[in-house]
């Protein structure tokens, strides 16, 4: 299926790009998606983004995005992933959150990465819950990602911060599919490696069903905040009935490595208008950790006040706090600590990656 503009309808449910709003076809899209068990095959591609040097993954040859494709399937389905590496340098691709063989692993501890120009093929496999010794195991459905894991180490932290990332959503049949999804990954003080006011603005209309999936990378703690939207902490973010007690939250723990994900009605109960997302952490959102969801009216048109809203946020100026002159006593938190983020090519940081060539597999720096 065909979801949105720049989307690519590879896989069921879908196979997203990025960055973009993914309007799906919900209406008949689970009749047309596989049986459980089918393997789904699917070509990816690593790449420079034009004139920097940040890397990401892509659907086509030419079109890296950062995040990478949104990619999903259905518990019970195998992904096999041919990843095809149009860059000079070593890199991989690993999951979190399915199965696979050591071969497949994407780590340089067991030889899984390809070299520059190498194709090489990736298998992910996934599982309903089921029973063993008389309790249930969990299956493989949630809200996981992939990411590089040989790019400038045996760890791929080279391939982390120049973008080498991306969402990964197994679903459980009959699970409730969005409008518009958006991916937004909080990697050291950028969101998809950009800073404010050049953040992603993700948007919707009124009364669209709209899924985000969040994801950490990087060194520091971040939360996720939402401004006037809510989801409950379960595996979909909304309840399971009227005696479902779990907790509802605004605002969530995304460390590095973590990922969750929900869904919101946009503008439910409070209206449209243009809504922030941020990291929480103070000293994060201050320094550009911040971004815009423009809620739109019903229509499409834009609600009274929201262009004045995202003129205010791009005229903001995002810089350290002075904590001397708000009267409070600085505490060092570490070397990045009130600095720009890391994040190799954006014009605002501070720092960048040294560049080095990958490590031999055989060993740690």
């Amino acid at each position: 299926m065909l979801a949105g503009a720049a989307a690519a309808g590879v896989l069921a449910p879908a196979v997203v790009a990025s960055g973009v709003a993914a309007v799906s076809a919900a209406a008949g899209a689970e009749s047309a998606s596989a049986a459980a068990g089918e393997t789904r095959q699917l070509t990816l591609y690593a790449e420079t983004l034009a004139g920097t040097n940040l890397v990401g993954y892509a659907l086509e040859p030419g079109k890296p995005t950062i995040p990478g494709p949104l990619l999903e399937i259905y518990e019970g389905d195998t992904l096999e992933i041919e990843l095809v590496n149009n860059t000079d340098q070593r890199l991989s691709i690993h999951p979190h959150g399915v199965n696979y063989d050591t071969d497949s692993d994407g780590a340089p501890f067991n030889n899984s990465f390809n070299d520059p120009g190498e194709t090489r093929v990736y298998t992910w496999r996934t599982r309903a819950q089921y029973q063993r010794d008389g309790v249930y195991m969990p299956g493989s459905a949630g809200f996981w990602h992939y990411h590089d894991h040989a790019l400038g180490g045996d760890h791929g932290t080279g391939g982390l911060m120049r973008g080498l990332y991306g969402g990964l959503i197994v679903r459980r049949r009959g699970d409730l599919l969005p409008d518009r999804q958006y991916t937004v990954v909080f990697n050291e003080q950028s969101i998809n490696n950009k800073v404010a006011p050049d953040t992603p603005m993700f948007e919707a209309n009124e009364g669209e069903r709209v899924e985000w999936i969040c994801i950490g990378h990087g060194n520091l703690p971040h939360t996720f905040h939402l401004h006037a939207h809510r989801w409950a902490d379960t595996r979909t973010g909304m309840l399971t009935g009227a005696n479902d007690h779990s907790h509802v939250l605004d605002n969530k723990n995304l460390d590095p490595g973590s990922s969750f994900g929900f869904q919101v009605i946009a503008g439910e109960g409070v209206g449209p208008g243009a809504w922030m997302y941020h990291c929480h952490v103070q000293s994060h959102s201050d320094t550009g950790m911040a971004g815009i969801f423009l809620v739109r009216n019903p229509d499409g048109s834009l609600p009274p006040g929201a262009q004045e809203a995202i003129d205010r946020f791009h005229g903001h100026e995002h810089a350290p706090m002075d904590m001397k002159a708000m009267g409070m006593t600085p505490v060092p938190t570490g070397p990045h600590d009130g600095h720009a983020p890391i994040a190799p090519g954006n014009p605002s940081a501070k720092k960048a990656s040294n560049g080095k060539p990958a490590t031999p597999h055989g060993g740690h720096r």
